[in-house]
This record gives C-alpha cells, sequence and structure tokens, in this order.
C-alpha cells in the first residue's frame, strides 16, 4: 500500500462510492508515477459548501466539481502528507448524467485529476493540459475505465482540449 486516504463524506448525498475505491484510484496514479508512501485526505461536500470553497480560495464562488490542496510540509516528514481533495458529490453526479458518463467513472477521473494535482501536475497551457490528460487516460485505462476524454484522445492526446476547474 503506497497511500493512506482518508475520506470524510460531508455531502449527504446517497451516490457516494465506498472509501476504498477512493483509495484504489489515488493508488493508482501514484503507482504510475512511482510514488513512495504517502498520505492525502478527500473530503466529500455538497455543493453549498465547494461553492464557498471556491470562491475563498479560487475567487471564483461556485460549485467546482474538484478542489486540491496541496501540503506545503518539510519533506522529513514521512509519510509525506500529499494535501487535501474536495470533491463536489452533487456537481459529479450531475457532470456524469449530463456527459452520458459511468457514474463511477467520473467519480475516478475527478479523484486521479484531483490526486495529479496534488503531485504538481496542472494544466495551464496546452502542453501542461495535453500531458496531464494522457496520464489521466493511461491510469484510467489500466483501471478499466473507458479514456475520460473520448476515445479519440487515445489516437492523438493533443486532440483533447476538455479541461476541469
Amino acid at each position: 500500500m503506497t497511500a493512506t486516504v482518508h475520506v470524510e463524506d460531508a455531502s449527504g448525498c446517497p451516490e457516494v462510492p465506498d472509501p476504498l475505491r477512493f483509495a484504489r484510484w489515488v493508488e493508482a496514479a501514484l503507482d504510475r508515477l512511482g510514488v513512495g508512501e504517502v498520505e492525502l485526505a478527500v473530503r466529500v461536500v455538497g455543493s453549498e459548501e465547494m461553492a464557498a470553497l471556491n470562491g475563498r480560495y479560487r475567487n471564483r464562488p461556485r460549485p467546482t466539481n474538484v478542489l486540491s490542496f496541496p501540503a506545503e510540509l518539510p519533506p522529513e516528514i514521512t509519510p509525506r502528507f500529499l494535501g487535501d481533495l474536495a470533491v463536489c458529490a452533487p456537481l459529479v453526479a450531475e457532470e456524469a448524467r449530463a456527459q452520458g458518463k459511468d457514474p463511477d467513472a467520473h467519480w475516478a477521473h475527478l479523484v486521479v485529476h484531483g490526486t495529479l494535482h496534488l503531485l504538481g501536475y496542472d494544466h495551464q497551457d496546452e502542453a501542461e493540459a495535453a500531458r496531464m490528460e494522457a496520464l489521466e487516460t493511461e491510469i484510467l485505462t489500466a483501471l478499466g475505465y473507458s479514456p475520460p476524454y473520448g476515445d479519440d484522445f487515445l489516437a492523438s492526446p493533443s486532440a483533447a482540449t476538455t479541461h476541469h476547474e
């Protein structure tokens, strides 16, 4: 086990995956990148709490699907604490329905996406986005999910343009 994942569900939503699934998704990202033993926390929230977090930390007072809060701790602390993820359960469910995606696959995608942010990956420009999306696709297809950016992405990673806030 390379990760200890602490999951807190404060959303009140019935569609939240089991904490073991969160750990599996985080582990897949860490394993793909060869990251050693780490800890992180995932807080599953409702729309109101996510809007407050997004407003406070990103000056965007509306819900978003996932936020990442990397920890800034000395490297000698072990196991390394990566940080916190906040995932908005109602928005994840709404997006999965609207995009015709399997809800479990969408949850997996957002947790992997957030974990990559905690590890320093970003999508501020096209090159960074293509690199991050390619990693997400590799990790999620290895877990048995469809490519999160569509089947065309496997043929041309630079064609992906969908980004998460």
